[in-house]
């Protein structure tokens, strides 16, 4: 006889089976996954997911400016995005999905100009 994985319990049933039932697959599975580093691929996501979230947050009339240390402590990171778009002036605007941001400077002041995606761009 063997015995489960995760509660260490009698298993029954066919050959070769690994746990008792499939909430202690599951749970083994889980607790895992949760013990080992994320994945790049994770990390990426999540930061791209932050950066979205607050581009979102503070751009609610489809433009405007923020002081890019806000941005910083809120935890964005302008090295992370999806895609850009160059305009006729040759400033080029990085994209979280939708929303979009261009560092420039205001009075002398480290800003971003948030935008929105807009058809024009396609």
């Amino acid at each position: 006889m063997s015995h489960c994985k995760f509660c260490n319990e009698e298993i029954t049933g066919r050959e070769g089976k690994k746990f008792c039932n499939q909430y202690c697959k599951s749970a083994y599975h889980y607790k895992k996954t949760k013990a080992e580093e994320p994945s790049f691929f994770l990390k990426v996501d999540k930061q791209l997911k932050t950066n979205r979230r607050i581009l979102k947050k503070y751009n609610k009339a489809g433009k405007s400016y923020l002081r890019v240390e806000k941005m910083n402590e809120e935890g964005f990171n302008p090295k992370f995005f999806t895609h850009y778009w160059k305009n006729s002036k040759g400033e080029v605007y990085l994209f979280c999905f939708e929303y979009g941001f261009l560092r420039t400077q205001n009075n002398g002041v480290d800003k971003y100009l948030l935008v929105k995606w807009q058809d024009y761009m396609n």
